[in-house]
């Protein structure tokens, strides 16, 4: 018995010492959703003048891929590794706002169950107004968590719509410019043997 007692004791300073860091944890993912909504309203009024900072970033690596690849053979091999680059740099830009989602109502859970249990402790030695405390932070934890989530997976929603269209069109972009880098050096050897054979 005194065992689990002790055990139990264990516990609880764990969970305890373990409030301060998620309450902090707390004000970071608020920080971040701050400024990263600060940089997705940019690239949203950015998208609506028909700007993309990532198709433009693209586009200037694909000139200078084209310009500064020799051999043709492996041009093709060269475009097409440089657009999985580019697309996988494009998904872990995603990364970040879903690791938001995902840790903010767990932080929030955490925030909450934390100040319950002190808050359960000041009760049973009749402290009220440490009781009072913990149930303000406890409840408070849990609406900042779940709207940090909210507001990131609002935000996820358009962004992956911006990198699915990305994607298209940096595959378009790449065919086009391969297709003219190719073909029209290609026509003349192709009218050469067309008259051999005639």
């Amino acid at each position: 018995m005194n065992l689990l007692a002790g055990l139990e004791t264990f516990l609880y300073l764990i969970s305890s010492v373990l409030l301060f860091p998620v309450v902090a944890g707390l004000a970071l993912l608020v920080a971040w959703v701050a400024i990263y909504f600060g940089g997705f309203l940019r690239e949203w009024l950015e998208r609506r003048q028909g700007i993309s900072a990532p198709l433009e970033r693209y586009r200037k690596q694909l000139t200078a891929a084209l310009e500064a690849a020799r051999e043709k053979l492996n041009l093709d091999i060269a475009m097409e590794r440089l657009l999985q680059t580019a697309e996988l740099a494009q998904v872990k830009s995603l990364d970040k706002i879903r690791f938001v989602i995902r840790v903010g109502p767990a932080l929030g859970l955490m925030g909450t169950l934390i100040p319950m249990g002190i808050s359960l402790s000041s009760l049973a030695q009749g402290d009220m107004p440490k009781m009072a405390g913990s149930m303000v932070t406890a409840f408070t934890t849990v609406v900042v968590g779940l709207a940090s989530s909210v507001a990131a997976y609002l935000m996820s929603l358009v962004k992956e719509k911006w990198v699915r269209a990305d994607l298209r069109e940096m595959e378009y972009q790449t065919e086009l410019m391969l297709r003219n880098h190719l073909g029209t050096p290609t026509q003349p050897a192709e009218e050469e043997q067309g008259h051999a054979l005639s």
